[in-house]
C-alpha cells in the first residue's frame, strides 16, 4: 500500500511544499525543477534542493519497506497468507509471461507448410523440390512471354490503324472519330491486359495450390515409409509444357557484375566482429532476377541458397530505392521480375503491396492534422520512410527494403542527418532484430548514373555513407539480435572503373582492415 508525505522545503522564509508518495519511482532531479518553476525559485538553489529531496526520498523508501517487509514477515509467521492464491496468481503469470507454459494452440495453415518446406528442403528431397519449381517457372514464363507478344501485336495494329486514320484527317475522317477510335482502342487494350493478365494469375493460383499439396503429401509419405521421391517418383507432377518463344527484350537485365572487391573487417570497441564487405558495380536486378535459359531443364543454383535459408536466421536483404508512392513506377522492373515466376510462400507482390499501401492510409489519416508534418495525401510517404516486401522467388534476396527518396540526394551537400541516412539506420536496426544478416546498400543512396556524379561528388556521398554505415554497425552491438556478416555496397552499373578504384581504396581506410604482419 503506498503511503504519502509531505516534504517542506524553506527558502527566505518562504515555504515550498510538496506531497510525495512512496514508493518513488519518478526523477528526483525533474521534480526539483519543477518546483523551481512553479515557485518561482532562483536557479542557484536548484542543487541543495535536489540534495534535501533525494535524502527525503530515501528516507521515507527504507521506512516503507521495513514497514512492507514487517508485514510480510508478521503474516507468514501468522498464516495469514493464503498460498493457494498466492499459487494461482503464480500461475496466471507464468502463462502470460512465458511462451512455455503460454496456452497451446493449433498451428495455423502457413506455419504448418512452413515447417514441412524447411524439413524437406534440408532433405534428399531438395533436388526434386527445385526441379518441379524450375517445371512451374517455365510455364510461367512461357505463359508471360505469350501474353507480351499478344500486347505487343495488339499496339502494333492499333498504331498502324491511328496512323492510317491521320492521313485521311483531311478526307472523310473527323477529330471526333480519331478520338472515338482512341477510345476504342484503349478499351480494347485494356480488356486484353486484363484477360491474360487474369489467365496468367489463375495458373500461378493453381501451382501454388498443387505445389502445397504435393509437399505436404511428400511429408506424409516420408513419415509413413521413412523414402522420398526421386525425381522420377510417380508423386512429381508434371505441369503442361508449352512451346517456348524467346523475347530478346525481357532478357537484358542479367549481365555478370565487371568490378567488385571484397574486404574482411573487425568493428567493435571491445569485443570485435567480424564482417564480410563487398563493394560492385551492377544492375540491382542482378541480385533479384533468376537467369533464365530456356534450353536448361535443371534448375539454377541461384536459388538453391535462397531456399535453404528461407526459413532460418540468416536471410538476405537488400534495399531498393524508390519514390513516396507505394508501387510506383521506379519500382516497375522489380515488380516484374517478381512476376515471372509463382511465389510459393508469400502473397505476391502486388498484394503486399496493396496491403502496404493500405495500411500506410489508415495511420496516415490517423494522425492529427495539427500534430502531424506529414504530407496531407495519404498515399505519400516522406523521405527515410521503408517497407517490406518479402520473396521466395528471387535470386539471392528474401527481403526488400523499399526505401523512400527525394530530389535532394542528387545534391552534394546531405549530411549525416538526412533523413535516407537515417532510414539506413532503421533498416540496419529492423535487419539486426529479424535474422537479416546479409545486405545489400547503394552506396551512392541510389542505383543509376546520373550527370551530377563527378568523381568528387561520389567520393563525397561514399565517404559519408561508409562512416555512418560503420557508426550503424558499431551501435548494433547494443541492439542485440543477429550480427550482419555480410555487407554489399552497390553501384550504378556503368561508373567507371577509375571512381570505382577511387572508392575501393576508400573503404579500407575508413573500416580500417587489420592485415596480419609478416615477420622475417
Amino acid at each position: 500500500m503506498s503511503q504519502k508525505h509531505k516534504f517542506v522545503y524553506a527558502y527566505n522564509d518562504k515555504p515550498v511544499e510538496v506531497e510525495i508518495r512512496t514508493p518513488f519511482d519518478c526523477s528526483v532531479e525533474e521534480l526539483a525543477h519543477v518546483l523551481i518553476l512553479k515557485n518561482n525559485l532562483p536557479i542557484f538553489i536548484e542543487k541543495d534542493l535536489t540534495e534535501c529531496l533525494a535524502r527525503f526520498v530515501n528516507e521515507k523508501s527504507i521506512e516503507y519497506n521495513n514497514a512492507y517487509t514487517t508485514e510480510l514477515t508478521d503474516n507468514a509467521r501468522t498464516d495469514k497468507i493464503n498460498i493457494d492464491e498466492l499459487a494461482k496468481e503464480w500461475e496466471k503469470l507464468m502463462r502470460e509471461e512465458m511462451a512455455e507454459y503460454g496456452e497451446r494452440r493449433c498451428a495455423s495453415d502457413e506455419e504448418l507448410f512452413a515447417t514441412a518446406y524447411h524439413k524437406m528442403v534440408h532433405s534428399p528431397a531438395l533436388e526434386t523440390m527445385l526441379q518441379l519449381e524450375h517445371m512451374y517457372s517455365k510455364t510461367v514464363r512461357t505463359k508471360t512471354e505469350e501474353k507480351n507478344r499478344c500486347i505487343q501485336s495488339l499496339s502494333e495494329e492499333q498504331t498502324e490503324e491511328m496512323n492510317q486514320a491521320v492521313d485521311r484527317l483531311e478526307q472523310d475522317m473527323t477529330e471526333s472519330k480519331i478520338n472515338e477510335l482512341v477510345a476504342r482502342h484503349y478499351e480494347a487494350h485494356s480488356l486484353l491486359k486484363v484477360k491474360l493478365t487474369s489467365e496468367l494469375d489463375t495458373i500461378k493460383e493453381a501451382q501454388r495450390r498443387e505445389y502445397r499439396e504435393w509437399l505436404m503429401q511428400m511429408l506424409e509419405q516420408n513419415q509413413a515409409t521413412s523414402s522420398l521421391p526421386t525425381p522420377n517418383s510417380p508423386l512429381t507432377p508434371h505441369p503442361p509444357q508449352s512451346t517456348m518463344y524467346h523475347c530478346d527484350g525481357d532478357r537484358g537485365i542479367v549481365t555478370k557484375p565487371i568490378l567488385e572487391e571484397s574486404f574482411t573487417i573487425h568493428l567493435g570497441s571491445q569485443l570485435k566482429q567480424m564482417h564480410n564487405i563487398r563493394i560492385l558495380s551492377a544492375n540491382v536486378m542482378e541480385l533479384c532476377a533468376v537467369e533464365d535459359n530456356e534450353q536448361s531443364s535443371e534448375p539454377k543454383p541461384q536459388l538453391l541458397q535462397t531456399a535453404l535459408a528461407l526459413y532460418s536466421n540468416d536471410l538476405a536483404g537488400l534495399v531498393l530505392m524508390t519514390d513516396n508512392k507505394i508501387g510506383s513506377r521506379l519500382t516497375q522492373d522489380f515488380q516484374e521480375v517478381c512476376q515471372r515466376t509463382t511465389e510459393f510462400h508469400f502473397p505476391h507482390v502486388d498484394d503486399q503491396l496493396d496491403k502496404i499501401s493500405s495500411t500506410a492510409q489508415q495511420y496516415l489519416k490517423a494522425q492529427p492534422k495539427e500534430s502531424s508534418s506529414r504530407n496531407t495525401n495519404s498515399e505519400l510517404l516522406q523521405a527515410g520512410d521503408f517497407y517490406i516486401t518479402r520473396h521466395s522467388n528471387l535470386a539471392q534476396v528474401h527481403v526488400i527494403f523499399h526505401m523512400v527518396s527525394d530530389d535532394s540526394l542528387r545534391g552534394s551537400d546531405i549530411n549525416s542527418r538526412h533523413p535516407v541516412v537515417l532510414g539506413l539506420r532503421n533498416i540496419l536496426k529492423t535487419a539486426c532484430s529479424n535474422d537479416i544478416t546479409s545486405l545489400t546498400i547503394p552506396l551512392l543512396l541510389q542505383y543509376d548514373l546520373t550527370e551530377e556524379m563527378t568523381i568528387s561528388w561520389c567520393e563525397k556521398r561514399a565517404e559519408l555513407v561508409f562512416k555512418c554505415v560503420k557508426g550503424f554497425m558499431i551501435e548494433m552491438a547494443s541492439w542485440g539480435g543477429s550480427d550482419m556478416k555480410n555487407l554489399q555496397f552497390m553501384l550504378p552499373q556503368g561508373i567507371s572503373s577509375r571512381v570505382f578504384q577511387s572508392l575501393t581504396e576508400m573503404l579500407p581506410r575508413i573500416f580500417k582492415v587489420s592485415n596480419p604482419k609478416i615477420l622475417k
